[in-house]
């Protein structure tokens, strides 16, 4: 086995609840984003094009669409006999199997993963942020500090300080101490959960936060703090680049809606750094005679005869005459029939919007089923669902995965009403 100088481990197996409907039968980094992607495919493309062609992806919830996605590696080029993407789920011991307790615990797990590639460093990385980095330059600056551990961190407003994990650091960028969460940030450093380690230091915290009956096997709550504790030398890497955790409703629809600018903060078209993903092989978009379409992204297989205005629209989505899209997303081979209004709303795959319905409008009043999660004004349709002609559906608005006609009880749903798949929430 080829010995190699960093390789990369990749969470995602996280459910990603707070995006409601849309991670109920798939994990968070297997959402489609941007017209053609999958959220993994950032980190995967960052990857490859940081040099790094050995990747460990840690998956457990949800995983069969993630899996299927992925697959060899191939869109990545990282379809290879030394290295190349491997897909890591738990599995059963001699004595015992169990799941990933934690992001730590997840890694513990596959040491003799690791240890195959007897590499210097590891990288581990999230697989549900949008951003593009190049992780080389990373790892110089972790060389050129001779740390123990080095933590990408990003400038965040000082009212949100307190959603992230948060490290303070002396003026040279070396860290001194680290808060999950804290009330009262003294920093605006947020980690954004990426960590590269010299692998043998790492190996010894892993083993040792695995004997430790009491650790939720983590590696903000658990790892890092030990390692500063024990004085290890921590340094923080200041990206100033774009990043979004697109872990609720409303971060997702924004982080969607940047790509829309001209030109995007985060760019898509940028040919220095590529983002790449399985091609859906569909032919040529088509924008009828009778379609307008502005200040939108319309992916390969659309068939666009309506209007279309600062929306995303995803392979195979069609658009019938007459039918209105304004500030959403349609994800793949949705329809939206004749005459029909959406308005800011999020449409997940397979979805069929009844002619003449209209969505997202009235009052802007929270969920009442998970009023923590849909509180934007977005509406949310799970995939394979079917809006009924004329229906009118409100804001803040679920719509379950596979709901039909049938478990509509009324063509009028009021914002902040929801509708399940056989009338009952699981």
């Amino acid at each position: 086995m080829i010995r190699k100088e960093m390789i990369a481990m990749l969470l995602a197996g996280g459910q990603g609840s707070r995006l409601g409907v849309l991670t109920k039968n798939v994990a968070k980094p297997a959402v489609l984003y941007g017209g053609k992607y999958r959220i993994i495919d950032f980190s995967l493309s960052n990857c490859i094009n940081s040099g790094i062609d050995t990747v460990g992806v840690l998956t457990q919830y949800q995983p069969l669409k993630l899996n299927a996605h992925i697959g060899i590696g191939k869109p990545w080029d990282m379809d290879r006999i030394d290295g190349g993407v491997t897909i890591l789920s738990p599995y059963l011991k001699a004595e015992i199997g169990e799941w990933f307790k934690g992001t730590a615990n997840a890694v513990y797990q596959n040491i003799q993963y690791i240890d195959k590639y007897s590499p210097h460093y590891v990288i581990i990385l999230s697989g549900d942020h949008i951003y593009k980095m190049d992780y080389s330059k990373m790892l110089d600056f972790h060389k050129e500090n001779q740390a123990d551990a080095t933590i990408s961190v990003i400038n965040v407003p000082y009212e949100e300080a307190s959603r992230y994990g948060i490290m303070n650091c002396h003026a040279n960028g070396k860290i001194y101490e680290f808060e999950e969460k804290p009330k009262n940030p003294k920093s605006t450093l947020a980690s954004m959960g990426v960590y590269i380690f010299n692998w043998p230091i790492l190996r010894e915290y892993l083993i040792k936060d695995n004997e430790c009956s009491d650790s939720e096997n983590d590696f903000g709550k658990n790892i890092i703090p030990a390692m500063l504790g024990d004085g290890k030398s921590m340094w923080a890497y200041q990206y100033s680049g774009y990043w979004r955790d697109v872990g609720t409703i409303q971060a997702f629809w924004e982080s969607n809606m940047d790509l829309v600018s001209r030109v995007p903060q985060f760019n898509l078209f940028d040919p220095e750094w590529r983002i790449y993903t399985p091609n859906p092989v569909k032919p040529a978009h088509y924008i009828a005679s009778s379609a307008c379409v502005k200040k939108s992204l319309v992916a390969e297989g659309c068939s666009v005869y309506g209007t279309v205005v600062n929306s995303i629209l995803f392979p195979g989505a069609y658009i019938e005459e007459g039918a209105f899209i304004q500030d959403s997303i349609i994800m793949s081979n949705s329809r939206v029939c004749k005459n029909a209004y959406v308005n800011r709303s999020i449409i997940s795959e397979q979805v069929i919007i009844g002619e003449k319905a209209r969505l997202g409008e009235g009052a802007d009043v929270p969920n009442e089923y998970k009023p923590g999660i849909y509180n934007s004004g977005i509406t949310v349709v799970g995939e394979e669902a079917s809006i009924p002609a004329d229906a009118v559906i409100g804001k803040n608005v679920m719509i379950d995965i596979g709901a039909s006609a049938a478990d509509f009880t009324s063509l009028n749903v009021e914002s902040g009403k929801s509708v399940f798949k056989g009338g009952v929430a699981e």
